[in-house]
């Protein structure tokens, strides 16, 4: 295993509670979605974003609207349905359960091998 498949595997594991977060703030077009997932380091990759939108609006996480925009097209903006509201709180949960663990196993000195003296 190389380093960039774990980095990948780490960020594909929060990419889902980072993008519920971002629009629990109120409605999002995806292009400043995917803008601020890229400036955390967390997405590059466009083709990533929207397949899961949709996954997201199918599982009734959330919904969008379209909004009619000056300079083009209208634009798709996604906005946090009820049942998604909930599966976040869970996920923060979740998030706090696992911060709070990982912090407690990164942060222990080496004080449990065993020794090899006789």
């Amino acid at each position: 295993m190389n380093i960039e498949n774990a980095q990948v595997q780490m960020r594909k594991g929060i990419l889902e509670f980072c993008i519920l977060h971002i629009i629990s703030r109120g409605e999002v077009y995806a292009s400043d979605m995917l803008e601020e997932l890229t400036s955390a380091k967390i997405m590059v990759v466009e083709g990533t974003l929207y397949p899961l939108l949709t996954r997201l609006k199918n599982a009734g996480f959330l919904d969008y609207k379209w909004v009619e925009s000056t300079s083009g097209p209208p634009r798709k903006y996604y906005v946090l349905t009820e049942k998604g509201r909930e599966f976040l709180v869970a996920m923060q949960s979740t998030w706090d359960e696992l911060q709070q663990s990982v912090t407690t196993i990164i942060g222990k000195t080496d004080t449990n091998q065993k020794s090899t003296d006789h």
